[in-house]
């Protein structure tokens, strides 16, 4: 392949395509690298000259990779002593003397301050053969290269271009490792986001969606969890059955929506009531489950009247009360639907005495849970 010289702005193909091998380098104005000096180092000992220098051929200019005895950083491009060494990439230039061979450009090049009159440089070349720039020695004085020198330089373009290539795969593979990197990111995050609607969606589904209590499908998971596990690892507890006393008189009186509002009234102050620990549960229309893990019978008595308490007091236009009732139960003796019934006749024998009121389960076998 021949290239003749180019000047800004008349990029051909060939041009174009040596210019996209450069790139792929991503090498211009790098800082320094330790093995692209330590090879400037050798060629000014090997051919026993002032000046050398690793010279890339972008755009506009002529850039040094690694120079010793070169007073630029760049030089223009635009008849560079570079682009007469790679008009034939498969051959070193040498040129014993500049005064007798000029090359005007040589002129804008200093070595310490003086125009260079010795220049030899072998051609940089991809894998596949687009010239990238050279290794060239240089002086102040006219030289003669033996053919040994003029070889050991050739050997030295060889390695650079091996360090040229060694950088380009290790930013490849750099690069492949961010995507990658970026990959598992992405992929974690689409999968937190899944998690987070999904468990937005089981929010949803448990939750009714009127008092935001645990709806009674919700109730129903736990409770076969809990009858999953080991009943010697389980509190003993306490069953709260709440009913809103003549809630259909309310509805009647004044409106389902003054209805929703009592039920949410209601379930504002049982949650105002109790623990985290415990759980609350929409199981009807206007009755509400709460259960009270590790709670003796008197201490669900004063969560009853707490919540008739702030009912009293809920911000309502109209009066409401509740009934309530309380039954014990221990896992390791009965089941979870033994201490519902209890408590559900506990809550019967309060609507029958008149309702507005708490009654505890007299069951004797279950009066009491021993506090821990």
């Amino acid at each position: 392949m021949r290239m003749s010289a180019h000047i800004p702005g008349q990029m051909n193909e060939l041009e174009a395509a040596r210019q996209a091998a450069l790139d792929a380098y991503a090498i211009v104005d790098s800082g320094p690298e330790q093995a692209f000096d330590d090879i400037v180092r050798l060629a000014v000992t090997l051919c026993g000259v002032s000046a050398a220098s690793i010279s890339l051929i972008d755009r506009d200019r002529v850039w040094f990779k690694a120079q010793i005895g070169v007073d630029q950083s760049q030089v223009p491009r635009e008849l560079s002593l570079c682009n007469h060494a790679i008009d034939q990439p498969g051959r070193t230039l040498v040129i014993d003397d500049l005064d007798i061979d000029p090359i005007p450009a040589a002129k804008r090049r200093r070595l310490g301050g003086k125009p260079p009159r010795f220049y030899a440089g072998a051609p940089l070349l991809s894998p596949d053969g687009h010239p990238l720039g050279t290794l060239s020695v240089a002086d102040v004085v006219p030289r003669h290269l033996t053919s040994q020198q003029v070889e050991g330089l050739e050997l030295l373009a060889r390695q650079t271009q091996h360090l040229l290539e060694l950088r380009r795969l290790m930013l490849e593979q750099g690069q492949l490792l961010t995507a990658r990197e970026a990959a598992a990111l992405r992929a974690e995050q689409a999968r937190a986001e899944l998690q987070k609607r999904h468990e937005e969606l089981q929010q949803t589904a448990s939750r009714d969606p009127l008092t935001g209590l645990l709806n009674r499908a919700a109730m129903e998971v736990l409770l076969a969890e809990t009858l999953a596990r080991d009943a010697s690892e389980q509190p003993p507890y306490t069953l709260l059955l709440l009913d809103i006393d003549h809630f259909k008189q309310v509805n009647d009186a004044h409106g389902h929506l003054a209805g929703d509002q009592a039920l949410r009234a209601v379930a504002d102050a049982v949650t105002q009531s109790i623990r985290k620990s415990d759980i609350a549960v929409r199981f009807g229309g206007e009755e509400i489950v709460v259960y009270l893990p590790g709670t003796a019978l008197d201490g669900a008595s004063e969560v009853a009247h707490r919540i008739r308490e702030r009912i009293a007091q809920a911000p309502l236009s109209f009066s409401i009360t509740v009934s309530m009732g309380i039954a014990a139960g221990d896992p390791a003796r009965d089941r979870p639907e033994q201490t519902f019934g209890r408590a559900d006749q506990a809550l019967y024998r309060a609507k029958q005495a008149g309702r507005n009121r708490v009654v505890i389960d007299d069951t004797p076998f279950f009066s009491s849970i021993d506090p821990d």
